[in-house]
């Protein structure tokens, strides 16, 4: 059955290359961050029998109302986290993970994900839990400098936090902003904001997205059926190496890390990696949708080979102090 017609301000990135590379698409998916419903639209409309729709924010749901029963049972929602996808759902045909976060979250200005809209400092997904407000006011300066740097890359992370902490109580977007611009070179042109990494950071910490990431791969190995395609879209570096790194532990492609320590076990090999580079946009893309422009594709089939955990250090996942790393 086709949807009726809809549309919305919404593009999915890199839709194109993920339904190229995961064709022939046929039975049961699962899209583990359903957002505004894009690529599980894509996917039913490209074969998929059914798509299982999971999102962590409430507000997805409400949003797809007005298209979803136009699916019928083709379509199911859960509200949940992709980290436990397996929980929902086994013996899958494909799993799409886009890593980006939602434009629908972006554009209101209340959720507090946004350096450009004034709101409260919020950004949790799920819209429970610990908000980037109370990070920013209730952790100390050394570990507050920790997430900016490892979750967002920042070099001037502690110049950052020390600024923040001296300006609490802070409870807007804006003002958190307007201290993180205080202490960086005003951007040139083309260049990011001066807040963009520490937005990063916190919102990666608000919702333990690489957490999330190291267990969703895992869960994903466990749901997959033999021939089951797990396509992920990435947005920044480390999620990238994360992904990456997952594939190549889990194909039997890595090579041991440190030479000083003991060969790592050969292992059968859960996945079937593509050997080329990660797929990236293309000139059409990145003129339809700018917000593609740092998106990667990986895609890995799964062979019969028995699932197995792996420690999410393995995948170079940063661990501040607060997660267990001394």
């Amino acid at each position: 059955m086709s949807a009726a017609a809809d549309t919305t301000p919404h593009i999915p990135v890199l839709i194109r290359p993920l339904i190229a590379a995961v064709s022939p698409i046929s039975g049961v998916w699962l899209d583990g961050t359903f957002g505004n419903g894009g690529y599980a639209r894509a996917l039913l409309e490209a074969g998929a029998e059914t798509v299982i729709g999971v999102d962590r924010d409430p507000l997805a749901f409400e949003m797809a109302a007005h298209w979803v029963p136009a699916y019928g049972d083709r379509i199911v929602l859960v509200q949940g986290v992709f980290s436990k996808l397996d929980d929902y759902a086994r013996d899958l045909d494909g799993v799409v993970l886009d890593l980006g976060v939602s434009s629908m979250q972006l554009d209101q200005a209340e959720r507090g994900f946004s350096f450009m809209k004034d709101g409260p400092l919020d950004m949790r997904m799920s819209q429970d839990g610990r908000s980037a407000a109370d990070i920013c006011n209730q952790t100390e300066e050394a570990d507050l400098a920790d997430i900016i740097y490892l979750y967002g890359e920042e070099r001037a992370s502690r110049r950052i936090a020390k600024a923040i902490v001296a300006a609490r109580p802070l409870d807007s977007t804006l003002a958190l902003a307007k201290v993180v611009e205080g202490c960086l070179p005003r951007a040139k042109p083309g260049q990011s904001h001066p807040a963009t990494r520490t937005f990063q950071a916190l919102r990666i910490a608000v919702n333990n997205e690489y957490g999330e990431l190291a267990e969703g791969l895992m869960a994903a190995e466990r749901a997959l059926k033999p021939g089951g395609k797990l396509a992920v879209v990435t947005f920044h570096s480390v999620e990238d190496r994360m992904v990456k790194r997952f594939f190549q532990l889990r194909s039997g492609g890595a090579a041991n890390a440190n030479r000083y320590a003991p060969e790592t076990e050969q292992v059968t090999p859960a996945w079937q990696v593509d050997k080329r580079k990660a797929i990236g946009p293309d000139a059409q893309e990145l003129a339809e949708n700018p917000r593609a422009r740092s998106a990667k594709l990986r895609v890995a089939i799964r062979t019969d080979a028995a699932a197995a955990p792996i420690d999410p250090r393995d995948l170079g996942m940063p661990m501040t102090k607060t997660k267990g790393r001394k």
